[in-house]
């Protein structure tokens, strides 16, 4: 099902400090874009075959809003890249794991994601993506 780690998402109050950050590690920006279905403007800073995203919350009540006022900044979601979305998650649901998203939707980076809920991954939020051709490593 999963076929690499596509990017790992870190929840920042502060996007061009969150930036800057990870530049002064050596990062190089790729693109800042705004979802507006989260209610987020997230950064890809490429590394390796993976991504770091930031998000930052455009809305108090966005879910990266709540997750920074329960827990802080930091590591919010891991992503998956797989092939056929649809298919992870019937696959997924069949074993068990409790879906957020039972259906694929739009999200960043023209990817179609679904979420896997924290219950059933050991409290870690679990992204599925299928990237776009765009941007496939």
């Amino acid at each position: 099902m999963v076929k690499r780690i596509s990017h790992i998402g870190i929840a920042v109050k502060d996007l061009e400090a969150g930036i800057a950050f990870y530049q002064s590690l050596g990062l190089e920006l790729e693109g800042i874009e705004e979802v507006p279905s989260q209610k987020v403007k997230v950064a890809f800073l490429p590394c390796g075959d993976t991504r770091i995203e930031l998000l930052c919350p455009t809305s108090e009540d966005s879910p990266v809003a709540k997750f920074i006022e329960k827990k802080g900044e930091g590591i919010q979601h891991i992503a998956f890249a797989v092939d056929d979305l649809p298919e992870a998650l019937t696959e997924a649901e069949s074993k068990g794991i409790i879906l957020i998203d039972k259906e694929p939707r739009p999200g960043a980076h023209h990817a179609d994601i679904a979420f896997l809920h924290p219950k059933s991954s050991m409290g870690v939020l679990i992204e599925l993506c299928k990237e776009s051709d765009k941007v496939k490593k």
